[in-house]
């Protein structure tokens, strides 16, 4: 089968996408109706968060009563899995989907293999995202989870982005930003924070006048940050940060980890 890994296109409807499988599998532009939602550069864009989300306390987890290090590039910790500056190789597309695929290997101790699959609704009106960690022999823990950094304003004269959403925890964070393990009633803003959402991921983003973004997830727990200017993060995710040590969900030769996140969008006409 050819794999590539030139950036994949794909549209419909009013929506049109692009996927730098060389850089992450990121999507490193979302545009429907000829916007622009998604911060560009090449550490923004949307990128996938695995076989770990956010930070893992000092780069080391326990397996199967081994200690594991993993390369510490967050300060003491180490940030969002390997895949997320990897090159993936993209193995099929037609129009609007796309399938990549990513090895892992060293530095994470276990061989497996990660699979996307980038799809637009036939009618461009959202967006699927669904990551698949299968390993080679052994069992491992994971996580699966994107990061995507959407655009606090839009850039065509509107107002800046809300956010909505109801959680029944908030993960407590440390100095360190690595969770306490202990839950709070969700806090008001600004955010940098994991919160629990049980029945699943659920966050409207708001652009008045423009645009209205809803991020799902059956995935539990979605990290929230919003101190940047130019962006704002929504993160689904499997697990909190941290969860190798906390919240270990087993990969095994007969049970894969499999995840998916979907954006569906409209648009919400002139504001006046």
């Amino acid at each position: 089968m050819t794999t590539q890994t030139a950036a994949v296109r794909l549209a419909a409807g009013p929506a049109e996408l692009t996927v730098e499988p060389g850089n992450g599998c990121r999507v490193s532009s979302l545009r429907v109706h000829g916007a622009e939602l998604l911060r560009q550069g090449d550490a923004y864009g949307s990128f996938v968060m695995v076989p770990w989300c956010g930070r893992i306390d000092r780069g080391r987890f326990l397996s199967g009563g081994d200690t594991h290090q993993l390369p510490l590039d967050a300060g003491p910790h180490a940030m969002h899995g390997t895949g997320w500056r990897g090159e993936w190789r993209a193995v099929r597309s037609d129009a609007r989907s796309a399938v990549f695929t990513f090895p892992l290997g060293d530095p994470w101790p276990w061989d497996g293999l990660v699979t996307q699959v980038v799809e637009l609704a036939e009618d461009g009106s959202g967006l699927t995202l669904t990551t698949g960690v299968e390993t080679s022999a052994e069992s491992f823990p994971a996580q699966v989870g994107w990061h995507p950094w959407f655009l606090r304003n839009l850039g065509r004269g509107g107002s800046d982005v809300a956010l909505d959403f109801t959680a029944e925890w908030q993960e407590e964070r440390g100095e360190d930003h690595i969770p306490t393990g202990r839950r709070l009633s969700p806090q008001p803003g600004p955010w940098d924070d994991c919160f629990g959402m049980p029945d699943g991921v659920d966050v409207t983003l708001t652009w008045p006048g423009e645009l209205e973004l809803r991020v799902t997830s059956r995935s539990e727990w979605a990290v929230v940050y919003d101190q940047q200017a130019e962006a704002v993060c929504v993160e689904p995710q499997t697990g909190p940060p941290n969860g190798l040590n906390t919240h270990p969900r087993l990969v095994t030769p007969i049970e894969p980890l499999e995840a998916s996140t979907t954006w569906t969008w409209r648009g919400l006409g002139d504001p006046s």
